[in-house]
């Protein structure tokens, strides 16, 4: 069973996802330049949003980190142990289970790691203190490279000087924690395939339904404190942006959702819902402060199928324009059609629910008679087939 989110969202001029020349990103699409705004960014705007908007408690969601070793050794000096020597001993059972540390102090790449595995491994520590701390005397004796557990032989000598029982504990605690966002998302550990995560969600670049060419913003500043009689600005500058109507996908595998919270029902239930409010609510932050591009959806249309998972976003291969009416309506008009072309070409057997919300305007004819006036009775509807323990066929 599946769960699709199409959503149309306004933005007013802005410049929410940039490149590294600090260029709104686009793309071409239907041979026509598109506003686009990265899949990574939306992601990163839905875990803010469980965060911000309590849609989930904190225990139940991970963190994108290098800083792990700082993490851990923060909370093992608030048991009382030493902080050089938290940090050598969180550093060694790290690189024995393969996920290297660096001289800063660093992992070799991001973590995604889940607030209960933080826990689980410092738990560890603090109930093995005694043998691991026996084990860096051990090895500080032996090698040199392993005084601070670094060096490029570190990773080796690490292994070495960590107990087989506490490598298997420590690969034995890194199973997800249950952590609804690892459970979305998934995760890659390079060096520790087999505790990979396969994500239960998908999410598109999002993609302006009208072409768009991107507008400069010149700007000056004026200092404060200057003497009446200076003329002039203090600094210069321009600012990349753009507006566009954007056309917004997403997808949740239930089935896998389920999975990777170890049929946890009620769990599935809780996170399925956190992840419908926050992709509607979210709203990415680039150069909010100077544009203040806080413009909610202005249509959304959910969907509950056993498979054959359908993107709308061909309905633009011609780009919406305002003409008639506004670039908003007309792009929920053509979404509608193509809606309909589907339906009509495919067959709606797979379809066991939709609807949707839309600001204004009358009902779509094309989806018939399947709006719901808010977002409670969206999700709602959404829920029934995790609560009637639906799996995919």
């Amino acid at each position: 069973m599946f769960i699709e989110l199409h959503i149309l969202q306004n933005f007013a001029p802005s410049n929410l996802n940039r490149d590294d020349t600090g260029s709104p990103k686009d793309c071409e699409f239907g041979g026509y330049r598109r506003a686009r705004i990265s899949s990574q960014c939306f992601k990163r705007a839905i875990r803010e949003t469980f965060k911000t908007e309590q849609l989930l408690d904190e225990s139940l969601l991970a963190s994108r980190t290098k800083r792990l070793v700082e993490e851990i050794t923060s909370r093992l000096k608030e048991k009382g142990k030493p902080e050089d020597q938290s940090k050598q001993v969180i550093e060694m059972i790290l690189n024995g289970v393969k996920l290297s540390v660096k001289d800063d102090g660093k992992t070799q790449y991001l973590l995604f790691i889940s607030e209960k595995e933080i826990n689980r491994i410092a738990e560890l520590c603090e109930q093995h203190w005694e043998l691991l701390t026996a084990a860096i005397a051990a090895a500080n004796k032996g090698d040199q490279a392993a005084k601070k557990g670094k060096g490029k032989d570190a990773k080796k000598v690490a292994q070495a000087a960590v107990p087989d029982e506490i490598k298997k504990s420590t690969l034995a605690l890194l199973d997800g924690g249950k952590a609804a966002d690892l459970a979305l998302f998934g995760r890659m550990l390079a060096d520790l395939p087999d505790k990979n995560i396969d994500a239960a969600s998908q999410v598109a670049h999002a993609i302006s339904t009208n072409k768009v060419s991107v507008e400069f913003d010149f700007y000056t500043a004026v200092d404060d404190l200057k003497p009446d009689d200076t003329q002039g600005a203090d600094m210069l500058g321009t600012v990349e942006f753009n507006s566009a109507c954007f056309y917004r996908y997403a997808n949740v595998d239930l089935d896998q959702l389920r999975e990777n919270l170890d049929d946890d029902e009620e769990l599935t239930r809780k996170t399925l819902e956190a992840f419908l409010r926050a992709s509607i609510a979210a709203v990415p932050t680039g150069k909010q402060n100077s544009m203040a591009a806080q413009n909610p959806p202005s249509f959304v249309l959910a969907v509950a199928r056993k498979s054959g998972l359908w993107s709308l976003v061909n309905a633009f291969v011609d780009p919406a324009t305002p003409r008639g009416g506004d670039l908003v309506n007309n792009s929920v008009n053509k979404l509608g059609d193509y809606w309909k072309g589907l339906v009509t070409m495919y067959g709606s057997d797979q379809i066991t629910g939709k609807c949707y919300l839309k600001l204004a305007g009358d009902d779509l004819a094309q989806l018939n008679g399947s709006r719901v006036a808010n977002v409670d009775e969206l999700v709602k509807r959404m829920l029934t087939p995790v609560q009637n323990g639906a799996k995919g066929e």
